[in-house]
């Protein structure tokens, strides 16, 4: 069991051995939300685009197809997964689309304002706060810009496993909690999501067009 929960611990922060399976795995396991999420970014047109967690980079690729004319930035905490990325997204960085920095979701090395719009896949359960990150969001979203959130929990109920108990530092969070939270945080929603018998949930949030935090 020990052994497990070591692996599982992965999921925050991959690194090693076992980090890059779990990077493999998560790449694999992802991309039916990733496809699901991505189709609430309909009618989109971004210019800049943070990936909040961007793991292995799989879904900046898929972001960066979807928006030609984008320019992506990826960000993760793990070392792992930014050499993962960026190798993955080689192409794209080549031709000035694109580049992955390590860093905090707390405490973002970015401008006031330097996006039109944050995506968050399968990683708000380890962000620190996690009001203090999605303010950290607002802040480097421009008046107006877009957060989605995708996950694939979507709170505790008919759970078979409750994860949080093997993975440390990973917290679920219903829909009415993400919303209480980014309202806090300076976002009004726009849409909730959900596929109830999978337990996905998506929220679309807007930065108020004022400017406020």
């Amino acid at each position: 069991m020990g052994a497990l929960k070591k692996f599982l611990s992965n999921c925050a922060c991959p690194k090693g051995a076992a980090g890059k399976l779990m990077l493999a795995g998560m790449t694999f396991g992802h991309r039916w939300i990733s496809a699901w999420g991505m189709k609430h970014l309909d009618g989109q047109n971004p210019a800049d685009i943070v990936e909040l967690g961007c793991g292995s980079g799989a879904n900046a690729v898929r972001l960066l197809e979807a928006f030609p004319d984008a320019h992506l930035t990826g960000v993760d905490i793990s070392p792992l997964s930014v050499d993962h990325a960026r190798r993955k997204l080689k192409s794209f960085a080549a031709v000035g689309r694109c580049e992955v920095v390590q860093a905090d979701v707390a405490a973002l090395p970015f401008a006031d304002g330097a996006f039109d719009l944050a995506t968050a896949f399968e990683t708000v359960y380890f962000w620190p706060g996690p009001l203090c990150s999605f303010k950290e969001t607002a802040r480097v979203l421009r008046p107006g810009g877009t957060f989605l959130i995708v996950n694939e929990v979507g709170g505790h109920e008919g759970l078979p496993i409750d994860w949080t108990r093997w993975v440390e530092g990973m917290k679920y969070y219903s829909a009415s909690r993400l919303v209480q939270l980014l309202e806090e945080a300076g976002f009004a929603v726009e849409r909730v999501d959900r596929r109830p018998k999978l337990g996905w949930l998506c929220v679309v949030a807007r930065k108020d067009s004022a400017g406020k935090r």
